[in-house]
């Protein structure tokens, strides 16, 4: 069975339904016939490359909040993650253009290490002093992926390599009707939409597993938090 998860490196509910996903497919008796494939999506795509913010920054311009207000949001969504046991730093973080980042996990893609870097990236991201929107930082990820960093150098310096990946990612995504992630596709027949607990996601493993002749895509699991394709996430309020 393969299960494909629409993400953006930016997204925090990306990052926690990731860890999410993880327990539920733990769980799964049969995960490991479970193929997993992480899809391109970005958040802000409008955004030039090179043009940072500071996520705090970023929050109280779009929402029209204070400082002190997106930081609670914050912190909102830093208790979450580390209810996973992920680390979050609410202070210091960027945001930026991730088109690059995407390109460089095809790459990692066509090598067998996509969810080696996508974890690593995450963790970059959201819990330790690093930029993921800086070159030579994401040439480092990409090393500690295992791949090789001239390769990676390479591909992040020309602006057409594996670009037209990226955009059929984001093409199917809008074609299965996903304008806001993370989102989950179980054999193209199950979508789960947002960061869901992890019991939702194996009783839609078990569902789909059982339910294998079934053609139309059926979504499970209610609504959950997501960032959506205007680059606004969901925060919520305990």
């Amino acid at each position: 069975m393969r299960v494909e998860i629409w993400s953006d490196i930016a997204c925090p509910w990306c990052y926690i339904g990731k860890a999410r996903f993880e327990k539920g497919l733990a769980e799964f008796a049969h995960r490991d016939e479970v193929e997993v494939v992480h899809r391109s999506f970005e958040l802000d795509p409008s955004r030039a490359k090179g043009d940072t913010a500071l996520v705090i920054d970023m929050l109280a311009e779009k929402y029209g909040r204070s400082r002190e207000e997106a930081a609670a949001m914050e912190a909102n969504v830093a208790a979450n993650a580390q209810s996973e046991g992920l680390g979050y730093r609410t202070e210091g973080r960027d945001h930026g253009n991730t088109f690059d980042i995407h390109r460089l996990l095809h790459l990692a893609k066509a090598r067998g290490r996509q969810d080696e870097l996508l974890t690593l990236a995450y963790r970059a991201n959201f819990a330790e002093e690093r930029s993921v929107f800086a070159t030579e930082v994401l040439v480092a990820l990409a090393e500690e992926a295992g791949l090789d960093a001239d390769e990676a150098r390479a591909v992040l310096a020309d602006p057409e390599a594996y670009a037209d990946d990226v955009r059929t990612d984001e093409r199917e995504a809008a074609e299965l009707g996903a304008n806001a992630v993370p989102f989950f596709v179980l054999d193209r027949r199950y979508g789960i939409s947002g960061g869901q607990p992890s019991e939702v996601f194996v009783q839609a493993l078990e569902q789909a597993w059982k339910d294998r002749p079934a053609t139309a895509l059926t979504t499970v699991g209610g609504d959950a938090a997501a960032c959506d394709s205007d680059g606004a996430c969901e925060v919520p309020q305990s």
